[in-house]
Formats: structure tokens, C-alpha cells, sequence
């Protein structure tokens, strides 16, 4: 079972950059020669065999069921043994007990959201959305008042991550850059000429974003220095297909959901291996290989439970990782 696992991903990943490399009728020259360029990217080394890697990959088989009463849910993020996620479908932010999946509805106001934060504060926390159906960083607290917005006219933002204590990092697919948007709502341009950038971390002065729009800039990195500046933008891995969320894993792993062919993928690699010159998709450990339609939203508790769903699909899933 597991070799004919093996063949069928080896199979769809020569699929995915067939499919992204032939043109359609639609697509003008020039897109297809940009596409192409994406899909080519040079193998490296087969990744070093760690102590902690994952013998295989989870399958559907192996993923539990958390029955969440949302029909349309799009981003996700985990918070004190609760998962908190978006419906597009009724503009609603849902609270989800990760183990029970009982429901509540947390706050009304934030039409969409393929991202979410969540930070402890003395009150209690706050969660940061970025929402591109109304170009506005939204913040909502623990007292489930009406969303707040903290800054407004963002062109499609998607991803978000913490700059520093009076600023954020949001990653815009309508700008194809990265936006410093301050707790005073004022926006300052800190890379351009993404493709249609998606999901963002930061790792102490390391910042993680994916270039959702493309297989060759799948995943790039920077770094701050002390004055505030920072380094050029690197390769992390390349060879991914439709990448979108990234966590930070407690076990120091970049966790990070991608596509191969229709399925939604989940993968990891350990950042520092791959800093030095770059990681191909061969180097990236599948961490689940799933029958759940791409894109996918994931999560990722204390604990090592990774939370995941399509956001065409209201079923939410999880599976306890090896510590």
C-alpha cells in the first residue's frame, strides 16, 4: 500500500508542473513562458534522514474528524486548546473546542479571512485578521465585541505575522508585496514584486512568506538586522505548488500547505537546511498527503496536533504529530 502511496505522489508531482508548464487557450504567450520559468528548478541532495522524521506520510485514513458546525470555513488558527476560523459564507468568526468540536459563534462583522493570529494579552487576547473582501485589518478581543478595524484600504491582504510590538507584517496578493501595517493604521512597502504572496511567519529575525503564484518562488525568507533594515530576499524551496499557509512548529520545523494536482499536501522542512543555498520539493518531508481539495488552511497546536480543511468543504481534521 505504501510503494503504490509512493507512485501515485511521484505520479501527480510530474502532473502539476505538466499541467502548469502546458498553456491554455487563455493564457497569453508571455504567461506561459512566466509558468514555465516557475515549474523549472534544479533538484538538490536528497534531505539528510533525521531521528524525528516521519516514516510516511499521513493519508486520509489516518486524520480525525472534528465536527465543526461551519459550512464555509477559510482561515485557522489554534489558541489555548481553541480553534478560531473565518466563514466567508455568513462573515462570521467561529470558536471551535479542539477536541469536542462544539461551535460557538464568536463575532459577527469580518466577511472573510485566509488568516488568522492570536496573542495573549493581560485582558485576554486578541486575534488579527486580514480580510480581502473589505481591505482591512480587523482586531477583535476576547469580549467578542464588534471587529475593529486597525487599518483599511490594503488592496487583497492574505497573510499576516507580527513585526514588532507596534507593527505587523501582511502579505497583499493585489500588490504583490509585504505591507508594515502599524497598530496606527499607517502602511509602509517592505518588498514588492511578489507573486501573489500568501502565507507569512516570523522566526525570531527570519521572516517566512509563500509566493502562492509561484512553483520556483514557492517559499523565500529575509532577515531584520538591528538597525531595522534588512537582508535581500532568499529561496527557501522551490517546486511548490499553490503554497498558502506556513506555520512555526514547537519542534522547530516550518510546517506549510501546498497542492499536488487537486489534493491538499502538507509538508515540512527544518529552516536552517535549506538557508545556506535552497531546498527543492524533493528535500520537503510530506507530512500528510490527503484526499482534501487544495488549498488548505492548517493550524498547529502546543502540543503538536495539526488542524486542517479545504475551504471549499466544511469538515475540519486532525492528527497528532510525534513530538
Amino acid at each position: 500500500m505504501r510503494i503504490l502511496t509512493a507512485i501515485i505522489l511521484l505520479a501527480l508531482a510530474s502532473l502539476s508542473y505538466a499541467q502548469e508548464a502546458t498553456p491554455t487557450a487563455q493564457q497569453s504567450e508571455s504567461e506561459h513562458q512566466a509558468q514555465t520559468e516557475d515549474a523549472e528548478h534544479t533538484p538538490t541532495a536528497e534531505a539528510e534522514t533525521r531521528p524525528n522524521a516521519l516514516e510516511n506520510p499521513f493519508l486520509q485514513s489516518d486524520l480525525e474528524l472534528i465536527v465543526g458546525n461551519v459550512q464555509r470555513p477559510n482561515g485557522l488558527v489554534w489558541f489555548d486548546n481553541t480553534l478560531y476560523t473565518v466563514c466567508n459564507g455568513d462573515w462570521t468568526i467561529y470558536k471551535i473546542d479542539d477536541r469536542s468540536g462544539e461551535t460557538v459563534t464568536f463575532v459577527f462583522g469580518v466577511r472573510n479571512g485566509n488568516s488568522l493570529i492570536a496573542e495573549s494579552t493581560e485582558a485576554g487576547f486578541d486575534l488579527f485578521v486580514p480580510d480581502p473582501d473589505t481591505g482591512t485589518l480587523w482586531k477583535v478581543d476576547q469580549r467578542r465585541a464588534a471587529p475593529v478595524s486597525v487599518s483599511a484600504e490594503l488592496p487583497a491582504p492574505w497573510g499576516i505575522a507580527r513585526l514588532n510590538d507596534d507593527a505587523f507584517l501582511v502579505t497583499d496578493t493585489g500588490a504583490n508585496a509585504i505591507i508594515s501595517v502599524s497598530a496606527a493604521g499607517e502602511q509602509e512597502t517592505v518588498l514588492s514584486a511578489l507573486r501573489a504572496p500568501t502565507g507569512i511567519v516570523r522566526d525570531a529575525d527570519i521572516v517566512y512568506f509563500a509566493n502562492g503564484g509561484s512553483a520556483r518562488r514557492g517559499i523565500e525568507y529575509f532577515q531584520f538586522d538591528d538597525d531595522g533594515s534588512h537582508t535581500e530576499v532568499k529561496r527557501l524551496v522551490s517546486g511548490l505548488q499553490n503554497t498558502t499557509n506556513l506555520v512555526m512548529g514547537a519542534d522547530g520545523y516550518l510546517y506549510f500547505s501546498y497542492a499536488l494536482g487537486t489534493r491538499g499536501v502538507v509538508g515540512r522542512i527544518e529552516p536552517s537546511h535549506c538557508q545556506a543555498s535552497g531546498c527543492s520539493n524533493q528535500d520537503v518531508e510530506m507530512v500528510v498527503f490527503s484526499d482534501i481539495p487544495a488549498p488548505l488552511a492548517i493550524a498547529l497546536s502546543d502540543d503538536l496536533r495539526l488542524f486542517l480543511h479545504s475551504r471549499y468543504r466544511p469538515e475540519i481534521y486532525w492528527v497528532q504529530l510525534p513530538d
